[in-house]
């Protein structure tokens, strides 16, 4: 007898038994996967989804900074040469 199931669908269509899943195999996608399932670029996915939380923070942080007044930005070459604030 034919029963329903659950899959979610990566951004290509392909089917799977989870949303974690499907999300790994986007973020491999666009990592550049090529070849076999179990290629070393599913292990940077895998690790890249695990660490989420830590990425974005990483990622608000940089946006805080860059997103800055140009005046309130200091680089390094201008601490060494003397210009910069801090």
């Amino acid at each position: 007898m034919a029963r329903a199931q659950t899959a979610f669908a990566d951004a290509k269509g392909n089917l799977h038994p989870t949303p974690e899943k499907a999300t790994l195999a986007d973020l491999a996608e666009m990592l550049g996967r090529s070849g076999a399932e179990n290629d070393m670029t599913d292990g940077f996915a895998k690790r890249i989804f695990e660490k989420r939380d830590e990425i974005q923070r990483i990622f608000a942080e940089h946006d805080a900074l860059t997103e800055r007044e140009p005046a309130a930005v200091v680089t390094l070459s201008d601490r060494r040469a003397g210009g910069g604030r801090g």
